[in-house]
């Protein structure tokens, strides 16, 4: 890491802990290049990079621009006209040409002045890209899920620890009061002794073309590719069509299907609401459905237990995407927990000796019974979790203190770990027992094999 990079971020950390006056720089900056915020210093912003600017990365530079102290200065899309578009949104929020777009990602890392990235890129790419980021010197936020293997998860846990980069993981339920409510109630036996969590999400599609097509224009399809197998392009791989959804969401070449893409949202906050969550678990059983034609080859459906090491269990389903039964929770649980229909499409219901509590992001948000367990006041000696208001801000905050996120990268790992361990138990059909130190199965090579998966050339990790 260059010594400019070291003393930057010395200086970001020490404007953050003390009241600093007066600066002298040797050059003067111009109003244009202070943005539409002009009033905040240079030395005091976070220059940040964009790396897909597909609908997620839309959503979260909204958040990241709240903030007067975030500069973004590059964009980076393999569709022209997503990052045109991108680069116009930047450009025209900071009243000035201050963004520059690029094709490929490895230009914008190239860059000194950025300080963080933003990677909202399709699953294949974000454990490449985010390695790079670190090796890079940039702090990252890298949307869920995290990678398409668990090495890739514990390569990339490597690389934030050797550059010692900021890392915050997208799971942005952690920043919502409602879910951290939950959790503190269940951490401080609100709910008495926790045996059981059930979680629930809605599972892959099924279908999509086997039809080859043009590729469409302006799309570097070879670079989109990457690290996955360059297959023939087929009808809405990469973006929406009229009749159905992107379809790479539920292809395993480029992802794990909605096990990781929905599930790493219910199985973090399980894993939040537990006082373990970083021991993980220490056994695995399940069984899912798979489409039987078509492109789509990911869990149409599951049905997965995860136990710890202190007996609690996690039960985790997948429910259908498309159906009479859309997107609902399981029939058994609505019977307990109440309905919840298309709008509140996943759940996470903590199970103990006094009651229960469920949180979610729809409906009433969080439920219990006895119903008095949400008027508990959690008392100033009790467990308090992290807070935040904002996911993105926390992030900006922390780039700032060096101080670690509400979801760095150790817990990102442990949460994104279930959603593999669950979706390779799935795929196998019996029993696993897991070693959490080792970070291994036991007395299982056919399951250790699935722990890596290879990538198409010249991309490693």
């Amino acid at each position: 890491m260059s010594k400019k990079r070291l003393n930057r971020r010395k200086f970001l950390k020490k404007a953050a802990n003390a009241s600093i006056g007066a600066i002298g720089f040797p050059y003067i900056v111009s109003s244009s290049a202070l943005g539409k915020f002009g009033t905040v210093a240079p030395s005091n912003r976070v220059t940040l990079g964009w790396i897909g600017a597909g609908p997620m990365g839309h959503a979260d530079i909204s958040n990241f621009l709240r903030r007067d102290d975030v500069q973004v200065t590059a964009v980076c899309d393999v569709m022209t006209s997503a990052r045109q578009n991108a680069q116009n949104r930047i450009n025209e929020h900071f009243q000035g040409n201050v963004c520059d777009a690029y094709n490929d990602f490895r230009d914008l890392l190239a860059r000194d002045d950025i300080d963080a990235v933003l990677i909202a890129t399709p699953d294949h790419w974000h454990v490449v890209q985010a390695i790079a980021s670190a090796k890079a010197g940039k702090d990252i936020y890298l949307q869920k899920p995290m990678g398409l293997s668990i090495a890739a998860n514990l390569a990339l846990r490597d690389a934030v620890h050797r550059y010692g980069v900021v890392f915050q993981f997208g799971t942005q339920q952690r920043s919502s009061s409602h879910f951290r409510r939950a959790c503190e109630l269940v951490r401080n036996g609100r709910v008495g002794k926790l045996h059981t969590i059930n979680v629930w999400c809605s599972a892959s599609d099924a279908g999509g073309s086997m039809e080859p097509t043009a590729v469409p224009e302006g799309l570097d399809y070879d670079m989109w590719s990457g690290p996955a197998p360059l297959k023939p392009y087929t009808d809405s791989l990469c973006f929406d069509t009229p009749q159905e959804e992107k379809s790479w969401w539920f292809i395993s070449d480029y992802c794990l299907g909605w096990i990781a893409g929905w599930g790493i949202h219910v199985l973090d906050i399980a894993q939040w609401g537990t006082d373990k969550e970083l021991d993980g678990i220490v056994e695995v059983e399940g069984k899912a459905e798979y489409p039987a034609d078509g492109r789509y080859d990911t869990a149409t459906s599951w049905d997965v237990v995860l136990k710890y090491p202190s007996g609690v269990k996690i039960n985790f389903k997948g429910v259908p995407w498309r159906g009479i039964r859309a997107r609902e929770a399981p029939p058994e649980w609505q019977k307990r927990y109440g309905r919840y229909g298309r709008d509140g499409y996943h759940g996470t219901a903590f199970e103990g000796t006094d009651g229960w509590i469920l949180v979610n992001r729809e409906g009433p948000k969080i439920s219990s019974n006895p119903a008095t367990l949400l008027n508990s006041t959690i008392g100033p000696n009790e467990t308090h979790l992290y807070k935040s208001s904002l996911h993105e801000s926390n992030f900006i905050d922390c780039v700032k203190s060096r101080a670690e996120t509400i979801c760095p990268i150790d817990v990102a790992v442990r949460s994104d770990n279930m959603c593999h361990i669950s979706d390779i138990a799935v795929k196998l059909g019996r029993k696993l027992r897991w070693d959490q130190e080792k970070e291994l199965f036991i007395n299982d090579e056919q399951a250790n094999r699935m722990l890596k998966r290879p990538m198409q050339s010249p991309w490693h990790l």
